[in-house]
């Protein structure tokens, strides 16, 4: 099934959030727990993903949770774990619920706030997600490539240029969140980056230079 094929495509995002064991189903009727929190953050960077997850929760419901019309697009659902003697489709609906009030008045995104969990940090910086993740994996450097400036090399001639321009912003971003080498170490990890910056380099100069190279790349056409 091809993306444009997923019928409940944002659903599906916002329900990985709940996938890690200590983001189980904990939103209440009037407070969202840790993992619609999470995606709660996200969306005030684009709104128009709630209100496509609240049309595809209102779509799902109307047909039914075990309704066989849908039941290749729910196998794609994350599985959620609600409470004792609560059903999922309960779940579905606070969830609802929050994402309609979110939407009546949403917030401005808030650029400065640091993710607070896994998901929300993959959400925040995908293109860097991406490029990390594809390009720096554990022993890239030994299995893929023979140094750092050989990966990026490869990242900058192989990948959609809308995607280098955001890894750039991301870059931007990511480094303006004000945190310590430890928590910027952490941080990229959770993002995919599992080789170390370059002998003698910190991990912040490394994506300042990294930023750098990308841009010069885009004005140029060359690395």
């Amino acid at each position: 099934m091809t993306p444009t094929d997923d019928r409940f495509q944002e659903l599906r995002r916002l329900l990985q959030a709940y996938e890690q064991p200590s983001h189980g189903f904990d939103d209440t009727m009037e407070v969202p727990g840790t993992a619609l929190s999470a995606y709660l953050r996200v969306a005030a960077f684009v709104p128009e993903r709630a209100a496509r997850a609240v049309r595809e929760i209102h779509d799902l419901l109307a047909a039914g949770l075990f309704s066989d019309e849908i039941a290749d697009d729910v196998d794609l659902l994350p599985r959620i774990h609600p409470p004792q003697g609560v059903g999922v489709e309960d779940c579905l609906r606070v969830i609802q619920v929050h994402l309609e009030r979110f939407l009546a008045t949403p917030p401005p995104p808030r650029r400065s706030l640091r993710p607070r969990v896994p998901w929300e940090w993959r959400e925040r910086f995908p293109a860097l997600t991406q490029f990390l993740g594809a390009y720096f994996y554990q022993d890239s450097l030994k299995l893929e490539y023979g140094s750092h400036a050989e990966a990026v090399d490869d990242y900058l001639s192989g990948e959609p240029t809308e995607d280098i321009e955001k890894a750039a912003v991301e870059i931007g971003e990511l480094l303006k969140l004000d945190q310590s080498e430890d928590q910027l170490r952490e941080a990229t990890a959770t993002l995919g980056l599992e080789e170390p910056p370059p002998a003698g380099v910190s991990l912040r100069q490394w994506l300042i230079d990294l930023q750098g190279l990308i841009r010069h790349h885009l004005r140029t056409g060359t690395s």
